[in-house]
């Protein structure tokens, strides 16, 4: 199962130092399975207990009495321990003598190191399985590998095991990610082969990572489209009390544009995503929804084109998945931070002016969806507008840049024009939004790359001249 000698080695080091877990004996069975001991393997699928039973779906053999091979094991580790200690010098000769082939054997190693698992071009055919892992001390290596190998809601012929920046009890979906391990299945739910590719948590020389950080960036850039399609559908259909028929219903012209654009990835995911979206829908509980109350600006309660699907919680899901909450934003007003966020996770963070005072606090949703507001890309408004809950509080552009990270606005949340365009995208129309004290990380973390959609329809109102407070 695992591709390596140093991998056995690191798990048995592992069950050294942590007897207790019982999925690193039982992975380091599987490997001695395969290598043909069978006494060994029996040995640490017999420590491995219950994990053993529930991932071969039977009874260890010899569960019910252990005691004869258990004896045998450990009289045969306190012999090879009382020989290692007699022959350690005799080890340390061969060593030298055996120099140079270990050296040519090395580098055969690293060559099959760097044969990469996940093949970038394969997961676009296969689809890619991406199983999040939260920072979980000593069981964070474990519970990696155990989902990877448990196959459980995962039929992809890809899977890999990642985890995200925390910071705080936020994870950074544009902070530093790392991909723990990988797993090629062979169609079947087993794994029929593992890489571990994180030194920090298998203390052990990595493979080769390069192409599973591919495949996982292309991943990525698709879930960005799923979370804007997914929360765009939700807010349709609270504000229509209908669902929508095709992109078209959702890429309309002002003031209908829920989105202000589409990809060929949000062609491709909405029938998928729509259909989740009726079944989410259909399992809520009655009283929970769009007509459940009405928030005003400062009151703290959701408006009723917040979003319904936000009142779904994590736990609902497997703790590998994203959530499937909507895109919302918070506003915190200590840290001039604007985020982007779905359950626990920072989507995007932005720097922004506020009004300190001016600004209040409370919950509100995005009414109104203007481009180039009074008819300009470059007046005080700039290039974009977003109006909260029908007030004259709105998201917009400046045309004082330096104003960005202070409170010198009139009440409005200022931004660059970058990251104003950038957020206009991918935050549809009905977006919940709150402005806090003393909520988000300090400091705004920036993608690689840009969030962009194509537009398709007129944004622009020319009808009204905009009075935002600036």
């Amino acid at each position: 199962m695992f591709e390596d000698q140093n991998d056995k080695s690191y798990l048995k080091r592992y069950v050294q130092n942590h007897p207790t877990n019982r999925m690193a004996w039982y992975l380091l069975g599987k490997q001695y399975m395969e290598e043909g001991k069978d006494k060994k393997a029996n040995y640490c699928f017999l420590q491995s207990g219950s994990v053993y039973e529930a991932y071969e779906r039977k009874q260890h053999e010899l569960a019910l009495d252990p005691s004869v091979i258990l004896e045998q094991w450990n009289k045969k580790r306190r012999n090879r321990r009382l020989l290692t200690r007699i022959s350690v010098a005799s080890v340390l000769f061969l060593g030298l003598i055996l120099a140079a082939p270990f050296g040519m054997a090395k580098d055969e190693a690293e060559q099959d190191q760097g044969k990469e698992l996940v093949n970038p071009a394969a997961t676009a055919e296969k689809g890619l399985g991406v199983f999040f892992i939260k920072p979980a001390g000593q069981e964070t290596l474990g519970n990696a590998l155990g989902t990877l190998l448990s196959g459980k809601g995962n039929t992809s012929q890809a899977g890999l095991a990642v985890m995200l920046q925390q910071d705080g009890k936020w994870r950074k979906w544009t902070g530093k990610t790392r991909i723990l391990a990988e797993a090629k299945r062979d169609g079947k739910a087993d794994a029929a082969a593992v890489r571990l590719l994180d030194s920090q948590t298998c203390d052990c020389q990595p493979g080769n990572a390069s192409a599973a950080y591919k495949a996982y960036g292309e991943w990525s850039q698709e879930q960005e489209m799923r979370w804007t399609l997914a929360s765009a559908i939700t807010h349709y259909h609270e504000r229509t009390k209908s669902w929508p028929a095709g992109m078209d219903d959702l890429t309309r012209s002002y003031p209908n544009n829920v989105l202000s654009g589409t990809s060929p990835q949000m062609k491709k995911l909405f029938p998928q995503l729509l259909q989740a979206a009726k079944g989410r829908t259909a399992d809520k509980p009655a009283g929970i929804g769009a007509n459940s109350g009405e928030g005003k600006a400062g009151s703290g309660d959701s408006n009723s084109n917040s979003t319904s699907a936000l009142q779904s919680t994590s736990s609902s899901s497997s703790e590998t998945r994203l959530s499937d909450e909507p895109l919302s934003i918070i506003v915190d007003k200590d840290s001039h931070q604007l985020a982007v966020v779905s359950g626990d996770v920072i989507v995007r963070s932005y720097t922004v002016g506020l009004g300190g005072k001016k600004t209040p606090l409370g919950a509100f949703f995005i009414s109104e969806k203007v481009k180039n507001p009074n008819g300009r890309d470059d007046s005080e408004f700039g290039s974009r507008g977003m109006t909260l809950s029908n007030t004259l509080y709105a998201i917009h552009g400046t045309d004082e840049p330096d104003s960005i990270g202070k409170d010198e606005s009139h009440g409005c949340v200022r931004m660059n024009k970058k990251d104003l365009e950038e957020l206009y995208d991918l935050v549809p129309l009905g977006t919940k939004v709150e402005i806090k004290s003393d909520v988000l990380p300090g400091a705004a973390t920036p993608a690689a790359e840009r969030f962009r959609l194509k537009p398709v329809q007129d944004e622009t109102n020319t009808a009204v001249v905009y009075r935002w407070l600036t």
